[in-house]
């Protein structure tokens, strides 16, 4: 299991500078990956926030070994061809260590709501599948149209393609026990299940490993990644064999300022900095 961690732009990380040196400092402590919030608005403290790629572009200039990424990012408010730009153009920067993290986008009345968006999550959903479809083709650097209900693409060649290939990894984050984000994440290569009422535990992760591999159709490398907080505590090594157990092959540290006691809806503090900080420079958590 690698050990990662989900990290939000906010406050002091809304500066693409300080992003990129959390991440060194999390490289140099011996993670393995750095996935960043994707947002634009998030809650009513109206949060500093900073863009996702330049974001990731200061972490990828940073960094050496760290795998990048985003966690997630919503596609159906974004434009699949500009970020199908974005993307290659992270993933050669990164000397091809991003991995794009998609899902539908929570919570909907910030990022979709405050800017006339649609907010349904059927639409959502739809234009979803349609952009990771406009991705995967335009991803290729061969000639690609599409036709769909909320896209169209006239015959194009995006070129430079990826440095990884076939393609760009797609992880599918969504709501377990929801199913259709897990069919979903089936046809890509990995899956991000969160739980509604909280962390998932080692059965139910189990149970959503199980209902996806039921839905592949084929061998292909495929991640499983749980998200959570540990100390690093005694206890941590035996909680996380379960996980490994269960399937996952990515930990998900959270290291937002709420995993820490902060008030979801108060301004970001120096206090909540300090304990990303302590957090980040302690390392992952210790395997058995």
């Amino acid at each position: 299991m690698r050990y990662g961690m989900s990290v939000p732009p906010f406050g002091p990380y809304a500066d693409p500078n300080q992003l990129g040196d959390l991440a060194a400092r999390a490289e140099a402590a011996g993670w393995d990956g750095f996935f960043v919030w994707d947002h634009v608005m998030y809650d009513p403290s109206f949060h500093p926030i900073g863009d996702v790629w330049v974001g990731l572009a200061a972490v990828a200039l940073k960094t050496q070994r760290l795998t990048i990424g985003t966690m997630v990012t919503p596609l159906a408010r974004r434009r699949p061809w500009n970020v199908a730009r974005e993307t290659v153009a992270l993933d050669r920067l990164s000397n091809g260590r991003f991995v794009l993290g998609v899902g539908l986008g929570d919570p909907v009345a910030w990022d979709y709501g405050f800017f006339g968006e649609p907010t349904d999550a059927a639409v959502r959903a739809a234009k979803l599948d349609e952009a990771l479809a406009i991705l995967a083709g335009l991803w290729t650097g061969e000639p690609f149209g599409f036709q769909g209900r909320h896209y169209t693409v006239a015959e194009v060649t995006f070129k430079p393609t990826p440095v990884q290939r076939p393609r760009i990894p797609v992880w599918v984050g969504g709501w377990w026990p929801n199913k259709r984000p897990l069919r979903r994440a089936a046809r890509w290569d990995g899956m991000a299940p969160i739980g509604r009422n909280g962390d998932l535990d080692p059965e139910e992760l189990a149970e959503a490993v199980a209902y996806v591999r039921r839905h592949r159709t084929t061998d292909a490398a495929f991640d499983v990644v749980v998200a959570g907080g540990t100390g690093p505590a005694a206890g941590d090594a035996r909680r996380l064999a379960a996980y490994l157990k269960a399937g996952a092959t990515w930990w998900m540290e959270d290291i937002s300022p709420w995993r820490f006691g902060a008030d979801p809806e108060a301004q970001w503090t120096e206090r909540d900095t300090a304990a990303i900080e302590r957090r980040v420079a302690a390392g992952p958590p210790k395997p058995e």
